[in-house]
């Protein structure tokens, strides 16, 4: 069993840096896609900055996180959400452009991306990345563990997907990381191919049905 940690959302200074001395002490690595509006806050950006050089990988996850790019006509959310974004990454970013979208609630859905967002990922050659395991940490900080683990025991690779937000649920994260230890899960850093629809620009898995019409 493979399984794959992200979190979305951060940084935010407090709980990221608990996170990150939690993947050390379990020697794990990770990767953290950004709200970018977060890193304007200097002590969230020093905590990215540490993400980076402890060698967890930086996405982008849009500059504010407010509107999925399937839900708008704007032919300029694109270059807002996910350019300006990059923009304020930098040299933080990881060496692939990693790109993952605002899926309310963690649906995969056409609300994920429009015509004018896929474009502007393959002109720009990122990697989007999706998931299959959303634990809902966000929403139930203190039951998540072990629905998650439940959840990780129906696929061979699973890519999670949890927050580094105030919410108390990333205190529970020792307990996770431990219980994939005893379950023997081989904590990769790499994605799935099955969550890896666009690959440097170039598109890999069908995505018809996350395309707003």
């Amino acid at each position: 069993m493979k399984v794959t940690l992200s979190f979305d959302n951060g940084p935010t200074a407090a709980v990221t840096s608990h996170v990150l001395d939690t993947l050390a002490q379990h020697r794990a690595k990770a990767t953290f896609f950004l709200v970018a509006e977060n890193l304007t806050n200097p002590a969230n950006r020093a905590v990215a900055e540490r993400a980076a050089e402890e060698g967890h990988w930086i996405g982008n996850h849009t500059l504010t996180h407010s509107t999925q790019l399937g839900d708008s006509d704007d032919p300029h959310l694109a270059e807002r959400e996910i350019g300006q974004a990059q923009r304020l990454i930098g040299d933080l970013a990881s060496r692939d452009l990693l790109f993952r979208p605002y899926g309310r609630g963690g649906v995969l859905d056409r609300r994920l991306l429009s015509r004018p967002s896929l474009t502007y990922l393959q002109q720009h050659a990122y990697t989007c990345v999706l998931w299959n395991c959303v634990p809902r940490d966000w929403e139930q900080p203190d039951t998540w563990v072990d629905r998650c683990l439940a959840d990780l025991t129906t696929r061979d690779w699973s890519l999670v997907v949890l927050h580094d937000l105030p919410t108390g649920a990333m205190r529970h994260l020792p307990r996770f990381l431990d219980s994939l230890t005893e379950l023997g899960a081989d904590l990769v850093q790499d994605f799935p191919p099955d969550c890896v629809p666009i690959r440097q620009g170039h598109l890999h898995r069908p995505i018809g049905h996350l395309l707003a019409r």
